[in-house]
């Protein structure tokens, strides 16, 4: 068995309720054009549009046999959280994708959704857990700015949130966000290739730094696109560390929490991976539908120099016990 724990899922068949539920969201706007459909929130601009593959099964599950894949574990679509709404209406907003990722995965047994949270209040966002738990969820996805743009995961506000996760043991994604305010990854197109890295970095430093992961250490946080730069830089971090004493957590001991996914693309980089974070805490990933991420992503663990035992591992039951599948 194969199972790919990062990927995105809006279904098609919530974008058509949305029409006729649009007045429930004062401030969502659903854009359609020649069946390209767009989301904007809270009078910002509009999404990129909503791809085919995002909110279709049929080509994902031909993929997935292809791939040599069982299961999948998408989140939705961080451009799409909402978590630039005012809290109450985010909230509602969360709630109501999670109602229909769990409505339209129940007819594909082979797809296991990621909650959607409302990270602008983390009050909201606690309430929203507790309830998709309760609700079946195996966990979630959240972006690495929680305002959308803008927004850490160590604002004091999201204490309950963190409080929740800690307490419910809580597997939560961390997935960089589509952040254009640094002029320089304009350029190239990298936006993806660069400065989502770069966000990710930053949102997981900055809880390494405050000891989050060491004080809710019973929520289990998978730090995607392989940690970014983290596994490469912790070094780095550590002397930020010893050069101010006292002022910061050991970020050694949050990082030691942390589990990751494998797209890294080159088969040396995950071993460098592995071998710096343990092998029970990386698990398959492909970032489906997206360009920048692995559209083959067993070739990477096939390739790597680890045994088979532990490839197995990265492949399957790693997953299975941090889902509990």
């Amino acid at each position: 068995m194969a199972i790919d724990t990062h990927a995105h899922y809006i279904p098609q068949a919530m974008l058509e309720d949305l029409r006729d539920r649009i007045g429930d969201f004062p401030n969502v706007e659903l854009i359609e054009n020649d069946g390209k459909f767009q989301l904007a929130f809270a009078g910002n601009k509009p999404t990129r549009p909503v791809m085919p593959r995002l909110r279709e099964t049929e080509e994902r599950h031909e993929w997935m046999d292809e791939q040599g894949l069982d299961l999948q574990i998408p989140g939705g679509w961080v451009d799409a959280f909402g978590n630039q709404l005012p809290a109450e209406e985010g909230a509602d907003w969360a709630r109501y994708s999670n109602e229909w990722l769990l409505k339209e995965c129940a007819k594909n047994p082979r797809i296991i959704p990621l909650a959607v949270l409302p990270t602008q209040s983390g009050a909201h966002a606690a309430k929203v857990m507790e309830e998709a738990l309760d609700q079946g969820f195996k966990g979630f996805m959240i972006g690495a700015q929680t305002r959308a743009v803008g927004g850490n995961l160590d604002d004091p506000d999201l204490d309950p949130f963190w409080q929740m996760a800690h307490d419910k043991g809580a597997v939560v994604m961390v997935h960089p966000v589509f952040d254009t305010t640094d002029s320089r990854v304009l350029d190239y197109d990298m936006v993806n290739a660069v400065g989502r890295i770069n966000d990710q970095t930053t949102a997981l430093a900055r809880i390494l730094f405050t000891g989050h992961l060491t004080k809710y250490s019973n929520a289990k946080i998978i730090a995607s696109t392989g940690g970014a730069a983290l596994p490469y830089a912790l070094g780095r971090l550590i002397r930020n560390f010893n050069a101010h004493p006292g002022q910061y957590a050991d970020p050694r001991e949050g990082f030691a929490q942390l589990y990751f996914d494998t797209i890294v693309f080159e088969p040396d980089v995950l071993e460098f991976l592995v071998q710096r974070v343990g092998v029970d805490k990386v698990m398959l990933g492909s970032d489906w539908p997206f360009p920048i991420g692995d559209m083959e992503p067993r070739k990477v663990v096939d390739e790597c120099g680890l045994s088979q035992a532990d490839k197995n591992k990265l492949l399957e039951s790693n997953a299975q016990a941090l889902f509990k599948l």
